[in-house]
């Protein structure tokens, strides 16, 4: 018999983007809540101000990462309701395109102030 192949999203990915995390966790335990679901390669916990409460896990299988966000999404952590998404490259390119079209913006205006 043949092996019925599913189908996946295209915004499924390997890589999973975490939200509203407790500032105090640490790899280890994300490790250890991330790696019920599969082998992990990587798992990076935003430390800076503006990236605290946010972590990206990437899983080695992408049915893994499938997996996590199917189970993980929603699911409390010290008393916060985890937010899991896959990561979307395109849209953290356009948020940094947006930045750099208001500087561009911001400095056409004084331009045309000055003249």
């Amino acid at each position: 018999m043949a092996a019925k192949k599913s189908r996946l999203a295209p915004e499924v990915n390997r890589i999973l983007y975490v939200r509203n995390l407790p500032f105090e966790i640490s790899s280890e335990d994300m490790y250890d809540i991330f790696g019920r679901y599969g082998p992990i390669r990587q798992v990076r916990v935003g430390n800076a101000n503006d990236t605290r409460g946010t972590a990206f896990v990437v899983y080695d299988d992408i049915f893994d990462a499938k997996n996590a966000v199917e189970n993980l999404n929603g699911f409390n952590v010290k008393g916060r309701y985890l937010i899991v998404l896959f990561h979307q490259q395109t849209r953290m390119l356009k948020k940094v395109d947006t930045k750099k079209k208001a500087e561009e913006l911001e400095r056409l205006k004084e331009n045309q102030s000055t003249e």
